[in-house]
C-alpha cells in the first residue's frame, strides 16, 4: 500500500505470552494474524484490556532507538494493575519489546516514518459469570506496525469541539490506557464531526479543560504552557511529559493546574495564543478553532502556531537522532 492508514500495516510476526494462573509462558514468536480465544473470554464481555503506543525510530547512522520504553513499560503495568489484570514484570515487558523490534530491525523505516510498537493485555479466562470479578488467565502480546509521516499531507490547525457537559470516560479510570475508555468517547466524537465538521472533541466535565478523546491538549500563550495538572481522570501521557520537559528547556514557563472553559476562551482571543493535542501519533497538533455551544473562536490567528512547531520538532529531532538526547530517552535496539 502506498499510502496505508496509520496503523494498519503489521510485520508478519508477533511476541505473545500467556498467563495460565499461577506464572507467564516463555514469550514466542506467532504469525500476527490471529489469536484464539474463547467467546467467552472475560475480555470480551467486560474490556479487561489495556495497551501502550510506543516507537522505535531509525538514525542516519543505520541504529534503531526505542523512544521512553521505560514510561510506556511502567504505564502498561500500572494500568494492568489498576484493572486487576495479572502482574506484568517490567523487565520481562522490556525484553519482549526489545526482542521483537530487534528481530525487525531491518523494516524499521527512515525519518519521518517509525515503526510503531503495541504491547497489548488482555484478560483470557472463558467465563462470563465474572462481571463483578477479575480474570485469573491473561494474554500478552507486542504488535509492530511501520508508519509514515503523520502530516504527509500537509500540516493544518485542525478544528476542535469544546464539550463541558460529557465526559471521555469513568473518572475514576482516566488514568488507565484501556480500549473502553477510547471506545466511550466515540459516538460524541462522530456526533461532533458530523454537526461541526471538527477534527477531535476536547472533554471538558464541568467546564475543566482534560483532554480529547485520544490526546492530552496544551495551551500556549505567549511564553507559558498551560495544562492540566495530573490525576486519575485523564491520560498521564508520555508525548505530553516529553514536550513539557523541552519547553523548560527551551526557557519557556510550564504551568500544571486546572484551566476553566471560560479562562480558555478568554485566552485563545489573544493574538498569537496556541492551543496543540499531543499523543504518540502526531507528537504535537496544532489547534486553530474551537466550537463552544455553536459558536466559532479562533486560537490567536487560527493558523498554526510557531511555538507548536518549534516544540514538535525539538521532540522530533530527538527522536531521529538529529538533536543530543541529554535526557537519556533513547534505547538501543
Amino acid at each position: 500500500m502506498a499510502n496505508p492508514a496509520f496503523g494498519s500495516v503489521f510485520m508478519p510476526e508477533m511476541s505473545i505470552t500467556w498467563f495460565d494462573g499461577s506464572s507467564w509462558s516463555a514469550p514466542e514468536m506467532v504469525p500476527s494474524d490471529s489469536i484464539q480465544l474463547h467467546p467467552g473470554a472475560h475480555v470480551l464481555h467486560y474490556a479487561s484490556t489495556c495497551f501502550e503506543g510506543l516507537k522505535a525510530f531509525r538514525h542516519a547512522d543505520g541504529s534503531v532507538k526505542v523512544f521512553r520504553i521505560d514510561r510506556n513499560v511502567a504505564r502498561m503495568a500500572q494500568s494492568g494493575r489498576l484493572l486487576a489484570l495479572p502482574d506484568l514484570d517490567e523487565a520481562f515487558v522490556t525484553g519482549m519489546i526489545m526482542d521483537i523490534v530487534r528481530q525487525y530491525k531491518d523494516e524499521v523505516p527512515t525519518a519521518p516514518s517509525s515503526m510503531y510498537i503495541r504491547p497489548t493485555l488482555i484478560g483470557t479466562e472463558p467465563i462470563i459469570g465474572k462481571a463483578a470479578a477479575p480474570s485469573d488467565s491473561a494474554c500478552f502480546y507486542v504488535l509492530l506496525s511501520p508508519v509514515g509521516d503523520y502530516f504527509a499531507g500537509g500540516d493544518r490547525a485542525l478544528r476542535i469541539l469544546v464539550e463541558d457537559e460529557g465526559m471521555r470516560c469513568a473518572p475514576h479510570n482516566g488514568m488507565i490506557k484501556s480500549g473502553g475508555n477510547y471506545a466511550s468517547s466515540l459516538l460524541p466524537t462522530m456526533r461532533a464531526k458530523e454537526k461541526y465538521n471538527v477534527d477531535q472533541v476536547l472533554f471538558c466535565p464541568g467546564g475543566d479543560v482534560q483532554e480529547t478523546g485520544a490526546a492530552n491538549f496544551l495551551l500556549i500563550d505567549g511564553d507559558e504552557v498551560i495544562t492540566r495538572d495530573l490525576d486519575e481522570s485523564f491520560l498521564h501521557g508520555v508525548t505530553r511529559d516529553s514536550i513539557l520537559q523541552i519547553a523548560r528547556d527551551q526557557g519557556l514557563k510550564v504551568t500544571e493546574r486546572k484551566l476553566s472553559v471560560e479562562e480558555l476562551l478568554e485566552r485563545i482571543a489573544k493574538p498569537g495564543c496556541e492551543a496543540a493535542l499531543s499523543g504518540t501519533a502526531a507528537v504535537l497538533a496544532p489547534v486553530g478553532t474551537m466550537i463552544y455551544k455553536g459558536e466559532e473562536h479562533k486560537v490567536g490567528n487560527g493558523e498554526v502556531g510557531e511555538t507548536t512547531v518549534k516544540l514538535r520538532k525539538a521532540l522530533n529531532d530527538i527522536q531521529w537522532g538529529n538533536a543530543e538526547d541529554i535526557h537519556g530517552w533513547l534505547t538501543e535496539v
